[in-house]
């Protein structure tokens, strides 16, 4: 038998371990059944689950989910909207996301994926100081897929940013009409 707080007290009969445990107010729970004698020990039940649950719980909220978002791009792409496109994997980034960015051929433009790689890794370039290639550029049939994640360094330096930035924005004296009027 063992107390509450860890002293062992020895082998007991079973009524006189149920007595210690009524006189502590404290449940005996049997922490190694196959020993020989088994092994009991005094404590608050209850409280002991509440507190594996709460363990449990701060271990979930610790938990980082990790999402997939998916950007999908064609060979002959207009440098306005690879730029938009880039736009939007900057914004997955930062928002602590993985990228997969697809390029998908159609008809004869399949026989050129270096056309795809190059996208791929100007896209990768692009954006170096954010995120980092996690799986290389792949050929998978008719679409090339590469995979990106955000870079750990990148976001402890936008949080360390958000700090000092001040936090509301600065108040206009007057009315409309007043600052028209001083300019």
């Amino acid at each position: 038998m063992i107390a509450a707080d860890g002293e062992q007290l020895g082998i007991k009969h079973i009524k006189e371990a149920i007595d210690l445990g009524d006189k502590a107010d404290l449940d005996l729970v049997e922490v190694a059944p196959n020993a020989d004698p088994p092994v009991v020990r005094m404590m608050d039940y209850g409280k002991f689950k509440y507190q594996k649950e709460q363990a449990r719980k701060a271990a979930r909220k610790k938990q980082v989910n990790v999402n997939v978002r998916e950007i999908k791009l064609r060979p002959k792409i207009g440098d306005h909207d690879f730029n938009t496109k880039r736009g939007h994997v900057e914004r997955f980034l930062r928002g602590g996301d993985k990228v997969k960015v697809t390029i998908m051929f159609r008809g004869r433009e399949v026989q050129h994926p270096e056309l795809g790689e190059r996208l791929l890794r100007r896209l990768a370039g692009d954006l170096d100081e954010l995120g980092r290639i996690e799986s290389q550029p792949n050929l998978d049939g008719r679409n090339m897929i590469m995979v990106m994640a955000p870079k750990k360094v990148a976001k402890e330096e936008e949080e360390a940013e958000a700090e000092e930035a001040p936090q509301e924005p600065a108040r206009r004296s007057g009315s409309r009409r007043e600052r028209a009027a001083r300019s």
